[in-house]
């Protein structure tokens, strides 16, 4: 594909490693996040090389508007749509940046309209009975717990628990440091039965997992490596099923569960924000839906006039 403001032949590889590179430093973005912008414009440039043959340089609004509805018929959700097509506004930005497009055909196009799915939780009593679940007279029982009861108690992302480091904990003080998404750092309360759990798993467990080894990571498996995202989802179905637990179930979960449990008990939105790390109120927002959908159901589960519609807007 040829520029139009320059005669060299640039290949859009290039283009998009120097983009990469570009947001990776001036953005500090996670590894997992360059990649995923690196997926969703490797299919994208795929597209136009293979089914549009356009080049970039040619490049029109109806070109762009194509490939989401070529997403739309593959089956992708709009949100999916919309993280491509914020993927794709992006890269032609920082093109247009780099004076190797003029302008950008995806500035004017619409983001595609979402259906917003309510996020899964779990009720106070069936989080109560998760915790049941690891036996907590052996060391990784122990340890099992107190991952979960931190899980809970801080809404964090796993990611975001199985890289925790011993230095990121302050028992004495009642709070946790976290390094979410751009190595943004934000300090999380602990609940008492978390304080507890994480004592009790310092002192009892956590030396027994590691015997004579050294690890700077808070939660170890017995090489003294940091559990796997997957491993622990495995732990919690394991859990899940063993107590009894028949709804499928994530680590997300109870982050959901987190923030969900706080704004039924009056919590301010903003401080869960914080909590959770999220950048924008309104991914905090979606939170409130559930509250209101909460609402619905205990008004026609007991209300002895349910049968007359009501406004919760």
């Amino acid at each position: 594909m040829r520029q139009s403001c320059s005669n060299e032949l640039i290949q859009p590889e290039i283009l998009l490693e120097r983009f990469l590179t570009s947001i990776r430093v001036e953005k500090n973005l996670s590894a997992n996040s360059t990649e995923s912008y690196g997926r969703d414009l490797q299919r994208w440039l795929q597209y136009l090389r293979k089914e549009q043959t356009v080049e970039l340089s040619s490049l029109l609004p109806a070109h762009i508007v194509d490939y989401l509805t070529h997403l739309a018929k593959a089956g992708l959700s709009g949100r999916s749509q919309t993280r491509h097509l914020s993927s794709i506004r992006q890269f032609l930005r920082f093109l247009k940046k780099e004076a190797i497009l003029q302008n950008s055909p995806a500035a004017d196009i619409e983001m595609p309209k979402q259906i917003q799915k309510l996020p899964l939780f779990l009720s106070v009593p069936e989080v109560d009975k998760l915790l049941q679940g690891p036996d907590v007279m052996n060391a990784r029982g122990l340890r099992d717990f107190a991952m979960m009861s931190v899980l809970y108690a801080t809404g964090l992302r796993v990611s975001e628990l199985i890289t925790l480091l011993l230095e990121d904990i302050e028992l004495t003080r009642g709070f946790l440091i976290v390094r979410g998404k751009g190595s943004k750092e934000r300090a999380i309360p602990l609940s008492p039965m978390a304080i507890t759990a994480l004592e009790n798993y310092l002192n009892k467990a956590r030396p027994l997992i590691l015997k004579n080894r050294v690890s700077a990571y808070l939660f170890v498996c017995s090489e003294g490596n940091p559990m796997t995202r997957q491993a622990f989802w495995k732990l919690l179905k394991k859990y899940a099923k063993k107590v009894g637990i028949t709804q499928p179930i994530s680590p997300h979960q109870l982050r959901h569960s987190f923030a969900t449990h706080l704004l039924e008990r009056g919590a301010d939105l903003r401080a869960v924000q914080a909590m959770l790390g999220h950048a924008d109120l309104s991914t905090t927002e979606i939170y409130t839906h559930i509250n209101k959908e909460r609402l619905k159901q205990l008004y026609h589960e007991h209300h002895p006039r349910a049968g007359l519609k009501v406004s919760w807007d």
